[in-house]
């Protein structure tokens, strides 16, 4: 039980974490365009000239080109819109996680709310890399196929697919346990 109690507490403090990093990358997305010169405020990047600023969030990649000095605000736009979505999706996978060891605390983790959310977190984990294929689409539409390289990690689905088997699993253990219930 002590085990579960220490990742209950690893999983809220990671929740917690991609809310922030949510509303940070949300606002110099915002800052991009508006007020580039404070973008530094909420990220760091290297950014070199002759490489370009390397941009990376759970496996959705850009390589901005470096200007004058200075990162090209429209990748970095593009990227933003793609990364604050992509966080606020981890953000939510951590939520239900939170919940899950919350609801199964004093009870047993097979409970109809907790198969929901893990069928959730299967398809949060699915998003992210369709929404960073979704975003590289757009990047490449709107600043050129040669203007930034760009990659997508698609593990994800992967694991996705992995949680929405275990659901199953979850869910066969909720009937079992309504029925055995019934049965006493």
């Amino acid at each position: 039980m002590k085990k579960v109690k220490i990742g209950s507490i690893i999983v809220k403090i990671l929740e917690v974490f991609h809310w922030v990093g949510t509303v940070l990358m949300a606002a110099a997305t915002v800052c991009s365009m508006a007020a580039p010169q404070w973008v530094g405020y909420f990220v760091g990047f290297d950014a070199k000239e002759c490489c370009g600023a390397n941009l990376t969030v759970y496996g959705f990649e850009v390589t901005a080109p470096v200007i004058n000095g200075n990162v090209d605000m429209t990748t970095f736009f593009l990227f933003g819109i793609g990364a604050t979505v992509i966080l606020g999706l981890m953000a939510m996978v951590f939520r239900n996680l939170s919940l899950i060891f919350k609801r199964s605390e004093n009870n047993t983790p097979f409970q109809k709310d907790n198969v929901r959310m893990m069928k959730e977190i299967g398809i949060f984990s699915i998003a992210v890399p369709v929404v960073g294929f979704v975003m590289s689409v757009i990047a490449r539409i709107v600043i050129g196929a040669e203007a930034a390289e760009i990659s997508i990690n698609q593990s994800g689905i992967f694991m996705g697919i992995i949680v929405l088997c275990l659901t199953q699993f979850f869910a066969y253990g909720t009937e079992l346990e309504k029925d055995v219930d019934g049965l006493l």
